[in-house]
C-alpha cells in the first residue's frame, strides 16, 4: 500500500468567544488556513485533488458546505478544486486527515488538504440542533435511539464527571492539570514554539488593524488558587469551566500527499502517517473511548506506548487525558508538551488538524520521531493517528 506524507500543517491562533476572531466569517477563517498550507508548501494549487473539511455546527455561516465555501473564498485555490465537509464531532478534522491519508494510500488521489474550522462565536455550539428544536422541527433523538437508551441524556459534561469518578480523580488533581496546561502554553508562546505553525490573521481592533498571532485563551497570569476557585458546573461534581476546554474560534489545515506527488512537485515531507485508527464505544460515558482506541492503534502499529515520543490528547475536559495517562501508562512529560485545549481552546471542527499542526512541529522542534494524536468525540467515538517525523 502507498504511503501518505504530511508536507505542512498550519493553524490560526485561537480566539476566545466574542474575542479577537469574532469579526471574521468562518468561511474566510477557513480560507486563511487553506491558503497558508498551499502557499507555504509551494504546491501547484491546480494539482490538489480534494479538500476535506471538518466542521461540527454546520448551520448559519457554517452551512452551505463550508469546505466548498472555503475553497471559493480562497485566494490561491481555483474553483475547480473539489471539497467536502464532514462531521465526526470533535474529531471532525482528525477524521479529515485520515480520509485524506486513505485517499492517498489507496492510490485514488495524490494531493489532499485536510482542514477544519469552527467559529463558536458566530455559530454557537449546538445551534444546528437547538434552533430547529425551538421551531418545533424535531429532535435528533429518534424513537429508535430512545428505545435503546431509555431515559438517557447524552451529555459530555456528565461523561467527564463519570470518568473522573470511575478513575478515582479528585477536584484538586483536575485543577492542577488545568493549571499546568496554562503554564505549558505560556512557556511555549514565550519560547516561540508555535511560530512555525500559526497563520497570522488580520483583524480590526479599537486600536486599528492588527495581526492575530497568539492564542487568546492562555491565562498568562493563571494561579492554581484562581483555577480552584472557579464555580463547579455540577454542584455535586468536580469539573469546572477552568478544567474544561475553552470555547474557541479557529481554523487549521494539513497537506497530505503521496510519494508520487512528492517527486512530481518537488515537495519536502515533514512526517509520514504511520497508523490510522477509529473506534467507538459507550455513548453515555462517551469521552473514554480514546483509551481503548489507543490500545487498538498501538497493537495494529506493532508499537508500545513507550515507543511514542510525544502525545497530543485533546483536553476536552481534564479527566479525559488524565484517564488516558492512567490507562496507557504513558509518560506525563510527553503529553501535550505545549499545553492543550484547556489553555489554547477547542475550536471543535478545527481541533483535529490543529492538534496535528502542533504535534508535527513539536516533534521537529524537540528532535523526536513518533507522535500520537487522539481525541474524544460525541457519541463515544475516538480517532488515533500515529505519525513519524521526517
Amino acid at each position: 500500500m502507498a504511503t501518505a506524507y504530511i508536507v505542512d500543517a498550519v493553524r490560526t491562533a485561537g480566539g476566545r468567544r466574542g474575542g479577537r476572531l469574532a469579526g471574521v466569517h468562518p468561511v474566510d477563517l477557513l480560507a486563511k488556513s487553506l491558503d497558508a498550507v498551499v502557499g507555504r508548501s509551494g504546491v501547484d494549487p491546480k494539482a490538489i485533488d480534494d479538500v476535506v473539511t471538518g466542521c461540527v455546527s454546520q448551520a448559519g455561516e457554517q452551512a452551505g458546505q463550508i469546505g466548498r465555501m472555503g475553497v471559493l473564498a480562497s485566494k490561491l485555490l481555483p474553483e475547480s478544486t473539489p471539497a467536502v465537509s464532514i462531521d465526526r464531532q470533535c474529531g471532525s478534522s482528525q477524521q479529515a486527515i485520515q480520509f485524506a491519508a486513505q485517499a492517498v494510500m489507496s492510490g485514488t488521489q495524490d494531493i489532499v488538504i485536510a482542514s477544519g474550522v469552527e467559529s463558536m462565536t458566530r455559530v454557537p455550539m449546538g445551534s444546528n440542533m437547538t434552533l430547529h428544536m425551538k421551531e418545533g422541527l424535531g429532535n435528533y433523538m429518534s424513537d429508535g435511539v430512545k428505545e435503546k437508551y431509555p431515559g438517557v441524556q447524552f451529555s459530555q459534561f456528565m461523561g467527564a464527571e463519570m470518568i473522573a469518578k470511575k478513575h478515582g480523580m479528585t477536584k484538586d488533581e483536575l485543577d492542577r492539570f488545568a493549571f499546568n496546561s496554562h503554564l505549558k502554553a505560556k512557556a511555549a508562546v514565550e519560547a516561540g514554539a508555535f511560530d512555525a505553525e500559526i497563520v497570522p490573521v488580520e483583524i480590526e481592533t479599537p486600536e486599528g488593524t492588527e495581526m492575530h498571532t497568539v492564542d487568546e485563551g492562555i491565562r498568562f497570569d493563571a494561579t492554581l488558587e484562581g483555577i480552584a476557585g472557579v464555580k463547579l458546573i455540577d454542584p455535586n461534581g468536580m469539573v469546572t469551566a477552568a478544567s474544561a476546554s475553552q470555547i474557541c474560534d479557529g481554523s487549521s489545515a494539513v497537506l497530505v500527499v503521496s510519494e508520487k506527488a512528492l517527486k512530481a512537485h518537488n515537495l519536502t515531507p515533514i512526517a509520514r502517517i504511520h497508523n490510522l485508527t477509529v473506534t467507538a464505544g459507550d455513548p453515555v460515558i462517551m469521552l473514554e473511548e480514546p483509551l481503548f482506541a489507543t490500545d487498538k492503534a498501538l497493537e495494529r502499529a506493532g508499537m508500545k506506548i513507550d515507543d511514542i515520543d510525544l502525545y497530543e490528547v485533546n483536553e476536552a475536559f481534564a479527566p479525559v487525558p488524565m484517564a488516558w495517562l492512567k490507562h496507557t501508562g504513558a509518560d506525563p512529560e510527553k503529553l501535550n508538551v505545549h499545553g492543550g485545549a484547556i489553555a489554547l481552546g477547542h475550536p471543535l471542527g478545527a481541533s483535529g488538524t490543529k492538534l496535528m499542526a502542533t504535534l508535527v512541529h513539536a516533534l521537529k522542534r524537540h528532535g523526536k520521531k513518533y507522535g500520537l494524536q487522539t481525541m474524544c468525540e460525541g457519541g463515544g467515538v475516538a480517532n488515533v493517528t500515529i505519525i513519524e517525523s521526517l
